[in-house]
């Protein structure tokens, strides 16, 4: 498999923007729960949460680490310490950017009608969109 990864600046700074697979996102999830977190406290979430066993929670947290989206440092008493180095918000900008390039060929409006056509909007959830609206006509003015 070919990891995707876009290099973004971000406030001077140069930031890495990691594709993660459903799997990946699953044991991500886990430790954007709680962070940092030992191996057996995410082999033991894994296992309820998706039913894996050990070796299969041990390759994605190997993997994780490739991809630079998490480091194990030895934490207190020598044991390894796993934490994220991307945020659920990165993550979830990406994979949003990913899905309106791919999917509706940037199109923003295309997206947002599509999901307004086929589901039942609750008047709270259109009075956020008017909202983010607003902000987004005042930001570009």
């Amino acid at each position: 498999m070919i990891t995707r990864v876009n290099i973004i600046k971000c406030g001077g700074l140069i930031m890495k923007s990691i594709s993660l697979t459903e799997t990946e996102w699953s044991v991500m999830e886990c430790l954007w729960e709680k962070a940092p977190r030992i191996g057996r406290e995410i082999i033991e979430c894994m296992e309820a949460e998706r039913g894996w066993n050990r070796s299969t929670t041990l390759t994605l947290l190997k993997r994780l680490e490739n991809k630079d989206a998490i480091i194990a440092e030895d934490g207190d008493k020598g044991i390894r310490e796993f934490k994220p180095l991307i945020s659920r918000e990165d993550a979830a900008l990406h994979e949003a950017t990913g899905l309106l390039d791919r999917v509706y060929n940037g199109s923003l409006s295309m997206l947002v009608s599509t999901f307004a056509k086929k589901q039942s909007l609750s008047s709270e959830e259109i009075d956020e969109l008017y909202a983010i609206l607003k902000d987004a006509e005042k930001a570009n003015k």
